[in-house]
């Protein structure tokens, strides 16, 4: 098993997730160049954090047609694994991989702090490890995170477990103190239909070792895409 961060202009998460997956979970992963990307080398990929493109146009939106993006597409559909990070929601949201829009976050400034996290669904390549309503201790950073859709969309979500993260209190509650960004419904992360395809606004790579938080509750992100891909071979 082989996985892939793709490095965009601008990424500056990409080390990070690197070392989460390959020094801390043990899978064999590769820093490559977004031009030097091919799919069918690799099991699974990330989209990191970070700024690519200095966020020109919108965030996400020039990395969203970059030659790399033609592989991840063909592994979305292929069943592969696919993360996007921060920025990599961006871009994935603005390649069509998923739907909605991240707009400015509602308080109009960059948000770093830690949050907590409910899972609302274990069906997917990157949450079989995590049961349902499970909580979770992860660190947000970023300006444009307030998630939106349209109402009847976001039934269609919510009734197809495509919503995967909610940012919610310490007793598991999605209250509107507990939103950073004010994202519609306190969604932080959401999937494709078939659940390979992962895009979340906090940072898993930043909350996968004791050293950061005692849980390490971000491993289990890259764990349970691990799992799903021994199932896979």
């Amino acid at each position: 098993m082989k996985a892939a961060v793709i490095q965009f202009p601008g990424s500056n998460c990409d080390r990070d997730a690197a070392y989460a997956l390959n020094d801390v979970a043990g899978l064999e992963t590769d820093l490559v160049w977004h031009r030097e990307f091919k799919g069918d080398l690799y099991d699974a990929v990330v989209l990191p954090g970070g700024f690519s493109y200095g966020d020109h146009l919108r965030a996400g939106a020039i990395a969203a047609h970059s030659p790399a993006m033609k592989d991840v597409k063909e592994m979305a559909r292929e069943g592969k694994p696919v993360l996007g990070i921060c920025n990599g929601f961006q871009s994935l949201i603005e390649s069509e991989l998923l739907p909605g829009a991240l707009l400015q976050n509602a308080c109009l400034t960059f948000i770093c702090k830690w949050v907590t996290l409910r899972t609302e669904s274990s069906k997917t390549a990157f949450t079989n490890l995590v049961s349902k309503g499970k909580l979770l201790r992860i660190p947000i950073a970023h300006n444009e995170g307030r998630y939106v859709h349209e109402k009847k969309i976001l039934k269609e979500l919510e009734d197809n477990d495509q919503i995967i993260f909610r940012y919610v209190d310490d007793l598991g509650r999605a209250t509107k103190a507990a939103n950073p960004n004010g994202a519609i419904d306190n969604i932080a992360g959401i999937c494709n239909l078939e659940g390979n395809v992962l895009g979340m606004m906090p940072h898993p790579e930043r909350a996968s070792e004791k050293l950061l938080h005692p849980s390490a509750d971000g491993l289990l992100i890259f764990r349970s895409m691990m799992k799903h891909l021994a199932t896979r071979r």
